[in-house]
C-alpha cells in the first residue's frame, strides 16, 4: 500500500476522532436517569443511558422479533468451540450452564448466578470438590430431562481437540492437567463418560473432583463451554451449524456468513430458568460483509443493534453522534487492543526487534486510528485490563507509551535495532481481520510510524471468521511470516487467569484455536500462575497479577494500542437494555426485549 493514501487515511482518522470528541462532548449534556422510562422524542432512550444500567425496563413485551446486524459470523455456534465474546453472550439463548453471569447491569453481571444448578456450589473445605444438584424441570428442545451425563458429556468434548478446537480449555486443563483422559470420541468405555474428575450418582447430581484446588473453578463453568450437550445429538464437527437447545430458543435456520434464525423453544419453562425472560417471539441476525454498510443499516432503523459489540465504525459513529446521538452508549470495554509478535517467525525471536517495534510505534497515531481517547480509549499502556484485580491502568508504562515516546522514539528504535542484529531495519507482515476497519486503520497507521524506524511492513488482511485456522494456527503463522499480529482480548472472567492464562501460558499453546500467538514459555510466567490458582486472599492475587503483567511487557511480546472503548448502537425498538461487566461491556443480550 502507498505511502500517500495510507497518511490520507490518518488524515482522515484525525479529523474523524476530533469530531467525535466535539459531539460526545456535546452529547454529554444530555443522557438519562437511571431508568428513563420516557425516553427522547425520537423514542431512544438517551446517550449513555444503557450504559451500566438499565434502560426503559418497564417497557419490555412478550413477542417481536430482536434483529441483530453483524459485520461477521461467529468462530462457531457450537458452544464448546466457540470464542468470540459476542457468541458467549448470543449463545445464552440456547444453551444454558450449571451457572452463568448474572444478568445485571456493569459489575453486577461479572458475578456468577445458578442456572441449571438449583445453587452455586457446595465446595469442600480444601477446594477441590464442587458439587451441584440440578432444577426440576429443566429440558431439551424435544422435552427430554437435561442429565448431569448430558452436562459432563457435554464438558469433555473439550478434550477432542483434534475435531473441536477453538474454543476455552480452563476445565481440561483445571480437570486433568496429565492430560491423560482422550475426549468422548476416543473414550474406551461404553457410556462414552470416562473422565474421572466428574462424577454423576444419579441424573440431578454433578459432582467435580479437581487434582488441585483452583480459587477461579465456579468461573470457568459460567462460560459457554461448560454447557451440556446431549449425546445422541453430537453431530461433532458439525454441531455448530445446529446446536441442539436446552435454553428458551433453538435454531430454525442458518446458512454461515449469511443469515441465523432463532425461534421460541416450547419445551423450555420460564418456571425451571431464574435468569432468561425471552422476550421476543423470534431472534434473526443477517451478516454483512462491509461495516459502514451496516452501521447505515442500523442507524436507517433496520436493524436493532450489532452483534459484534465492538463499535461503530468511524463513519457510522460521526454520522450516529450527529443525527442520533440517544440511541449511542460509550462503555468501556473490558477488551485491550493490541499487535503481538510470535517468535517462530524472524527476527521477533529476539526480543530487541520487538522493542524496536514498539518504541518505533506512534502511539497516539495508533490510538486516532481506533477512535481518538472518547470513541477508542486511553492509549494502551500495558497488557492488564482495567477491569481486572491486579491492574495499575496507565500508571504502569514500561516504554513510556502514554508520556515521553506517545509518537515514537525513533533513536531507542534504532537502538534496539541494533541490539538485534538489524541495525538497517527488516521486512515483516501484520495480519488483520479485512472485516473491520478500524483494525486495517490501526494496522496502516503501524505500517507508517515504522516505516521511519527501517521496518518494512506488508499488511495482509484475512477472514475474521476464519480466525482458528489462520491467526490460530502456528504452524501457519510461521509458513505466511505473520510476525506481526493486530487482535484484541478481553476477560473470559475477570481475573489475570480468565484474561492471561490463554494469552501467556505455555499450557494453552495449541495446533488450532491457539491465541498465544507469542508462543511465550516463560518458566517464571508459568509459575506465577500456578501461584494464583491456590492462592485464596484476594489481596496477594492481584499482587501475582501485577507481577505476570509486568514480566509480559518486560519481554516486549506485546505493543497495546488502547484500553478500549465503544460506541454502541441501540435501536428505538430496544427495551431493558443495559451493558454488562460479564461480558467486557456489551449489552446484556439474553434479556433484551421490544417495547411496548
Amino acid at each position: 500500500m502507498s505511502t500517500q493514501r495510507t497518511t490520507g487515511r490518518r488524515k482522515q482518522a484525525v479529523a474523524a476522532a476530533a469530531v467525535v470528541a466535539a459531539l460526545l462532548s456535546t452529547a454529554a449534556c444530555g443522557g438519562g436517569d437511571d431508568n428513563n422510562e420516557g425516553g427522547s422524542k425520537s423514542g431512544a432512550a438517551g446517550f449513555d443511558a444503557a450504559n451500566n444500567k438499565v434502560a426503559q425496563a418497564s417497557l419490555a413485551k412478550k413477542g417481536g422479533t430482536l434483529k441483530f446486524a453483524a459485520a461477521q459470523d461467529a468462530d462457531s455456534w457450537d458452544t464448546t468451540r466457540g470464542y468470540y465474546g459476542f457468541m458467549w453472550n448470543f449463545s445464552r439463548y440456547y444453551s444454558r450452564q450449571l451457572v452463568t453471569n448474572a444478568t445485571e447491569p456493569g459489575a453486577k453481571g461479572a458475578a456468577v448466578t445458578p442456572d441449571l444448578a438449583e445453587k452455586t456450589a457446595k465446595i469442600s473445605d480444601d477446594g477441590k470438590t464442587y458439587t451441584y444438584t440440578l432444577r426440576d424441570g429443566v429440558t431439551w428442545e424435544d422435552g427430554k430431562p437435561i442429565t448431569s451425563k448430558d452436562v459432563k458429556y457435554g464438558i469433555e468434548r473439550a478434550w477432542a481437540q483434534d475435531v473441536l478446537s477453538g474454543g476455552p480449555i480452563y476445565l481440561q486443563q483445571v480437570l486433568d492437567p496429565k492430560k491423560e483422559y482422550k475426549g468422548p470420541y476416543k473414550d474406551k468405555s461404553a457410556d462414552k463418560l470416562g473422565l474421572k474428575a466428574i462424577e454423576t450418582p444419579d441424573d440431578k447430581t454433578v459432582v467435580f473432583k479437581l487434582p488441585e484446588a483452583n480459587s477461579d473453578f465456579e468461573e470457568m463453568l459460567a462460560l459457554t463451554s461448560a454447557s451440556p450437550v446431549r449425546q445422541d445429538k453430537d453431530t461433532k464437527s458439525k454441531y455448530g451449524l445446529k446446536p441442539f437447545s436446552s435454553g428458551p430458543y433453538k435454531f430454525q435456520s442458518y446458512t454461515p456468513n449469511k443469515s441465523l434464525i432463532l425461534v421460541r423453544n416450547p419445551e423450555w419453562k420460564q418456571a425451571s430458568d431464574p435468569v432468561r425472560k425471552a422476550y421476543p417471539d423470534k431472534i434473526t441476525v443477517n451478516f454483512f460483509t462491509n461495516a459502514n454498510d451496516m452501521d447505515q443499516r442500523l442507524i436507517n432503523g433496520d436493524y436493532d443493534l450489532d452483534l459484534g459489540q465492538t463499535g461503530l465504525s468511524p463513519q457510522g459513529r460521526t454520522n450516529a453522534l450527529k443525527q442520533h446521538k440517544e440511541n449511542l452508549d460509550n462503555p468501556v470495554s473490558g477488551y485491550i487492543r493490541y499487535a503481538v509478535f510470535p517468535q517462530s517467525v524472524k527476527p521477533f525471536d529476539n526480543e530487541h526487534c520487538r522493542k524496536a517495534v514498539i518504541y518505533g510505534a506512534d502511539h497516539e497515531s495508533l490510538q486516532t486510528a481506533r477512535g481518538g481517547p472518547v470513541a477508542g480509549g486511553d492509549i494502551g499502556t500495558n497488557m492488564l485490563p482495567p477491569s481486572v484485580p491486579g491492574s495499575e491502568g496507565q500508571k504502569y508504562d514500561p516504554y513510556e507509551s502514554a508520556t515521553t515516546n506517545k509518537n515514537g522514539n525513533v533513536a531507542k528504535a534504532k537502538e534496539e535495532l541494533k541490539a538485534c542484529g538489524k541495525p538497517n531495519g527488516f521486512k515483516t507482515t501484520i495480519a488483520v481481520r479485512n472485516n473491520k476497519p478500524v483494525e486495517v486503520a490501526t494496522a496502516e497507521s503501524l505500517q507508517a510510524s515504522l516505516k521511519k524506524v527501517g521496518i518494512t511492513v506488508d499488511i495482509d488482511q484475512f477472514d475474521g471468521a476464519q480466525t482458528t485456522g489462520i491467526i490460530g494456527s502456528p504452524s501457519n503463522v510461521k509458513k505466511k511470516g505473520y510476525g506481526i499480529i493486530i487482535m484484541g482480548w478481553g476477560p473470559d472472567f475477570p481475573s489475570v487467569q480468565g484474561y492471561g492464562l490463554p494469552l501467556w501460558s505455555s499450557d494453552y499453546i495449541l495446533e488450532s484455536g491457539n491465541n498465544n500467538f507469542a508462543l511465550i514459555k516463560d518458566k517464571a510466567i508459568d509459575g506465577l500462575f500456578k501461584d494464583y490458582t491456590k492462592e485464596l486472599d484476594d489481596t496477594k492475587k492481584a499482587a501475582i497479577s501485577t507481577e505476570i503483567n509486568h514480566k509480559v511487557m518486560e519481554g516486549g511480546y506485546y505493543l497495546p494500542f488502547v484500553f478500549e472503548k465503544f460506541i454502541n448502537w441501540r435501536s428505538n425498538r430496544l427495551a431493558n437494555v443495559y451493558t454488562t461487566d460479564g461480558y467486557s461491556g456489551q449489552y446484556d443480550f439474553v434479556n433484551l426485549g421490544l417495547k411496548k
